[in-house]
């Protein structure tokens, strides 16, 4: 597993960080506070509080470099 913070601070970032990552076999979750959501989930995005950077968890054996590659736009920096 391989833990990021990504930042989805409007709508439009939140579908096209949902789209980007859909393509990928691996799974994705979101986890703010006691909150754990399926990444590729817009709704369950949505129900939490985005205004702030969001902890991502990537469980992927193969294909780590495109993932990262595509999460570029959303990562912050620590």
């Amino acid at each position: 597993m391989t833990s990021v913070k990504v930042s989805l601070s409007s709508i439009d970032k939140v579908k096209a960080f949902v789209n980007d990552i859909s393509g990928f076999p691996a799974d994705f979750d979101l986890v703010a506070g006691r909150y754990v959501i399926d990444a590729k989930s817009i709704m369950g995005i949505f129900s939490l509080d985005i205004s702030k950077p969001i902890d991502l968890n990537i469980y992927a054996d193969e294909n780590m470099d495109e993932i990262m590659t595509a999460l570029k736009p959303y990562l912050v920096e620590e």
